[in-house]
């Protein structure tokens, strides 16, 4: 389905990771690859813009990170990123410039996109979120079926087998994820959609769109 393909969803000249998209169709398909694409960029880096710390982890001079912030490589932080008390990056992590990344928020196998917001509470693995999407406090994404089985993303006509027993959520740019919400796995929203708090997601919602609960998406009037 084309809004679900890259071009429709991100702006590439918002990440550090735009060469990793080309030639790709579909977001997931990256994430087996970040953690490989790290070591190669992060090597590539510019000394005068970014310090390496320990062998796989390289952190904008310019960026804000509380002392109590436990993180773990591969992992890139980009300019003028912020990383909060407490926040724990488990590795394969790109943050944007501009992002921050919360008070014990997890990430783990994803792409931030600049200025994402995962301030407070959230747990983002296996997911890439585009630029300036927003996820409220305590909002999360499930990367894991219950049963174990390989990840399906389903649309109201088709599904999409990804091949992953990991996926989260891909979040187009300027999505705006309500409080408390979980994402459950294959969830793919599109640009500049809003979900409800405490909302249960699963499947393609269509940009500019609002998930009022399931059964309820109405498309966003223009103004």
């Amino acid at each position: 389905m084309n809004q679900m393909q890259i071009q429709n969803l991100y702006n590439l000249n918002e990440t550090i990771s735009a060469p990793l998209f080309s030639g790709v169709v579909y977001p997931w398909e990256l994430l087996p690859k970040i953690g490989a694409y790290i070591m190669e960029l992060g090597a590539s880096l510019p000394q005068e813009k970014f310090e390496k710390r320990g062998e796989t982890i390289w952190i904008a001079k310019s960026a804000v990170v509380a002392p109590t912030a436990c993180i773990n490589g591969p992992c890139i932080i980009d300019e003028e990123a912020e990383i909060r008390h407490c926040a724990f990056i488990r590795g394969n992590a790109i943050v944007g410039k501009g992002a921050v990344v919360g008070n014990s928020t997890e990430l783990k196998n994803v792409i931030l996109f600049n200025k994402v917001q995962v301030p407070h509470y959230n747990y983002v693995g296996d997911s890439i979120l585009g630029y300036k999407s927003h996820m409220g406090a305590g909002s999360i994404t499930s990367n894991v079926k219950s049963d174990k089985t390989l990840v399906v993303v389903k649309t109201k006509a088709d599904s999409i087998e990804t091949g992953l027993k990991k996926m989260g959520a891909m979040l187009g740019d300027c999505v705006e994820v309500g409080c408390n919400s979980v994402l459950n796995p294959g969830t793919v929203i599109g640009r500049n959609a809003t979900i409800y708090p405490t909302s249960s997601v699963r499947g393609f919602i269509e940009e500019n769109s609002i998930y009022k609960h399931q059964g309820e998406i109405v498309q966003r009037v223009a103004k």
